[in-house]
């Protein structure tokens, strides 16, 4: 538990590729991870999201290096770990309950896919993910796939029919989806198409810090009329066109979300371990204490909880699948 006795619950992170491209890194207390065990320990993060993200100096994205990190996962963060307490998978709503009602030393980890380049279009491949324990999908990184444009594909297009498929596919298993990287097309594309509330893990605003990456205030508002989630994120060129930025820049963006209804909605996806600048007195996952305290003296500690803690809690409780249900069954084979 952190020296203030808040929770946490961080929805993106990018350790997995950090330990992909050095190998020789423990997770237990590598000082090279902003995301490793005792660090997690230090600021009371007790749900960690970690990204599958395929790193561009792999070439093309192919199946087996995702099934390479989620293989990383079992041994790095699952096995290696349990000699300091362990690290548990979440993958059902009924898990949740453990979360809501105890203070564990041993934090859980939720497994997202960052861009479905790796599952080569094949959708069954997006089925064997889900066994093997991933819970939320993100259709694409920066750049076009198989599935959709990313933000940064200079034409802006939405989803392929593939990518729809997919969609689809998400909202039967009960994956959760992402849209953070997706382009702006794309955004509305899936808005209409998914049946289930979705998040953006790891974007701000734009009316705040006019980035590509960042959410527009009617994509803010659209993901909060359907009870989605917006993860504020510490990426410093997404808070503030600055050099220097620090922890009270982020306040406008919380300001922002809230005055789109979205007070209930915010919730945190830092991007630890994929960025090298940082936020001052936030570098890592051990400063949320800082963080938390920073809010308290400017929000009631009811809101501060939610934002830390609960809107995210409440999310997976509602929206994760219920265990024991066999999801592939109920579709036709594509």
């Amino acid at each position: 538990m952190s020296r203030t006795g808040q929770r946490i619950a961080d929805f993106h992170c990018d350790a997995l590729s950090k330990l992909l491209m050095k190998p020789e890194l423990s997770f237990e207390k590598a000082s090279e991870l902003d995301v490793n065990l005792e660090r997690m320990q230090e600021g009371g993060v007790q749900l960690q999201a970690l990204a599958i993200y395929l790193p561009e100096v792999l070439g093309r994205g192919k199946f087996e290096h995702v099934m390479g990190q989620l293989e990383l996962y079992r041994k790095k963060v699952e096995h290696s770990a349990q000699r300091s307490g362990g690290v548990k998978t979440l993958l059902w709503r009924e898990q949740v309950a453990n979360l809501r009602t105890k203070v564990e030393t041993a934090p859980w980890g939720l497994i997202t896919l960052e861009g479905v380049d790796g599952l080569e279009g094949n959708l069954f491949y997006l089925e064997l993910c889900f066994q093997m324990g991933v819970r939320v999908v993100g259709l694409t990184w920066n750049h076009a796939n198989w599935a959709a444009d990313g933000i940064m594909e200079k034409r802006g297009a939405g989803l392929t029919e593939k990518g729809k498929e997919l969609v689809r596919l998400c909202n039967q298993m009960g994956m959760l989806l992402d849209v953070s990287h997706l382009s702006e097309k794309g955004f509305w594309e899936l808005a209409d198409l998914s049946e289930r509330p979705f998040i953006a893990s790891h974007s701000n605003s734009y009316n705040v810090c006019p980035h590509i990456r960042n959410l527009k205030d009617d994509q803010i508002q659209a993901i909060v009329a359907r009870d989605g989630r917006v993860g504020l994120t510490f990426v410093p060129w997404f808070v503030k066109e600055a050099d220097e930025v620090r922890i009270e820049d982020l306040l406008p963006h919380i300001e922002q979300i809230c005055s789109l209804g979205g007070a209930h909605h915010l919730m945190m996806g830092s991007d630890f371990d994929g960025i090298s600048t940082k936020i001052q007195d936030l570098e890592h996952a051990g400063c949320y204490p800082k963080l938390t305290e920073i809010l308290l003296k400017h929000y009631d500690e009811a809101l501060v909880h939610g934002w830390l803690w609960g809107n995210a809690i409440r999310y997976l409780g509602e929206h994760l699948p219920e265990g024991g249900l066999v999801h592939a069954s109920k579709r036709k084979r594509m």
